[in-house]
């Protein structure tokens, strides 16, 4: 297997600190998920960032195999499940992908976002650890 990228993020603080690249071209505080602090996030909101990016990038990539030029708005809602039973955390994430083709309609959408969801590396990553939802809205 060829490495074609790499990139590295640092935290500190875990889920009340800050992270960053080592570089510091990106830097972001951190705080618990349902906390409002102006200009800070949480690892799912980056998380849905990243799997929703990557996913519309798949989308793309699927679209124009198919010779399709329609434009494309992927979003993705990463939700926490608490599954304890006793005091350890057993917390686990779930992915709802919703993606509007322009153009399209719903069924042929589905069809392709479909699609999309075998070739995204995000969700060839998570296959099979948690559930992962893909609707045409």
């Amino acid at each position: 297997m060829k490495k074609i990228y790499a990139t590295k993020m640092i935290n500190t603080g875990g889920r009340t600190g800050e992270v960053h690249a080592p570089d510091h071209s990106i830097q972001f505080q951190v705080v618990q998920p349902g906390q409002k602090v102006p200009g800070a996030t949480n690892p799912e909101q980056l998380f849905a960032a990243g799997f929703s990016s990557c996913f519309n990038s798949a989308l793309s990539y699927v679209l124009s195999s198919k010779k399709l030029t329609n434009s494309s708005t992927v979003s993705a809602t990463v939700s926490m499940y608490n599954l304890s039973t006793g005091p350890v955390p057993d917390v686990v994430l779930g992915v709802e992908i919703e993606g509007h083709i322009e153009g399209l309609a719903l069924e042929e959408a589905q069809t392709l976002l479909e699609e999309a969801h075998t070739v995204c590396p995000y969700s060839r990553a998570v296959a099979g650890n948690i559930e992962v939802s893909v609707k045409a809205v």
